[in-house]
């Protein structure tokens, strides 16, 4: 059963506002000091770093917004990257297509934290196998799990800086919980009927399991690529999965479907063209935007997102 987060909204923003005064402003770092350097694989992990760590740490990412971790080939530039890290952070459960976030710290020989520790994921079934949905951080309460995870990292790694890391980290957390009740209040404009979710890849099922989209899916995404976009079991489109899409499609009568950034639209469009469904808009997924955008960060894509989505489908 999905857990649901009660809070109170004023109190909380209250709280969140107290909070930004207190430590809004960036703790200066001695010019002679050198900050630990952090490399994640994926852009929404290396914002949960920089939310927790400010300007106390480096951080870098190795995929590029827009970047897709299931095909992803590491470069000798992202060797070089890990091999000047002091951690290294992952998604884990698959994410980074054959692992080559663990294989780039394991042969560089730099510690490794998998963001994703102590979720319990959500599996999925394919060919007679049962495979761990790694897709998790497409909910806030999951996020809070990556940044719990992140924050006990930086903590052992530089521990002087625990106060400040703790602040940054309970500050980040509401946050988080304001954006799961923001989430919640706008999906509740959505008629359950029309909460209908049908993206490119299996991106969204815990999106849709936490704020009941598709019943007659089990509360499932549904899209014509499975949950990963490279060649891993249950990957990839098949005919069969196009077919049960656009049987979807047809039988609820949903009103859009939407591309992702990080996934090519070609099979969506297609499938938008045959039924006569138009497109929703492009969303995040498996990498927020670009610096600039409105997506730069992972409160900002989920924002995005839900807006979006919450359009299309009213």
């Amino acid at each position: 059963m999905p857990h649901t987060l009660s809070i109170t909204i004023k109190p909380v923003l209250a709280l969140i506002i107290l909070l930004l005064g207190i430590i809004g402003r960036p703790a200066a770092v001695p010019a002679n000091e050198e900050r630990p350097v952090v490399v994640a694989s994926t852009t929404q992990i290396a914002d949960f770093a920089r939310q927790i760590g400010g300007d106390q740490v480096v951080v870098r990412s190795i995929l590029a917004p827009g970047a897709d971790p299931h095909t992803y080939l590491p470069t000798p530039k992202d060797v070089d990257l890990v091999l000047g890290a002091d951690l290294c952070l992952e998604n884990g459960l698959h994410l980074e297509g054959k692992s080559w976030m663990a294989t780039l710290a394991r042969d560089g020989g730099k510690p490794l934290v998998t963001a994703t520790d102590g979720i319990e994921p959500l599996l999925l079934e394919s060919s007679g196998e049962q495979l761990a949905d790694p897709h998790a951080w497409l909910v806030p309460r999951n996020a809070a799990v990556y940044v719990n995870n992140i924050a006990d990292a930086l903590i052992r790694l530089a521990p002087d800086k625990r106060v400040f890391f703790e602040a940054r980290t309970d500050l980040y957390l509401q946050q988080l919980r304001v954006l799961d009740a923001w989430i919640r209040e706008q999906v509740s404009l959505i008629p359950a009927p029309r909460r209908v979710l049908v993206t490119t890849h299996d991106a969204f099922n815990y999106f849709c399991r936490e704020y009941r989209f598709n019943p007659a899916n089990d509360f499932l995404s549904i899209a014509p690529v499975g949950w990963s976009t490279g060649g891993e079991v249950g990957a990839g489109i098949t005919p069969e999965r196009r077919r049960r899409v656009i049987e979807s499609i047809r039988q609820t009568g949903t009103r859009a479907i939407f591309v992702e950034t990080t996934v090519n639209p070609k099979q969506v469009r297609e499938i938008a063209r045959e039924t006569g469904i138009v497109i929703g808009g492009e969303l995040y997924s498996d990498s927020m935007g670009p610096a600039g955008s409105a997506g730069e960060t992972y409160i900002g894509m989920m924002r995005e997102n839900v807006l979006m989505i919450v359009n299309a489908l009213l």
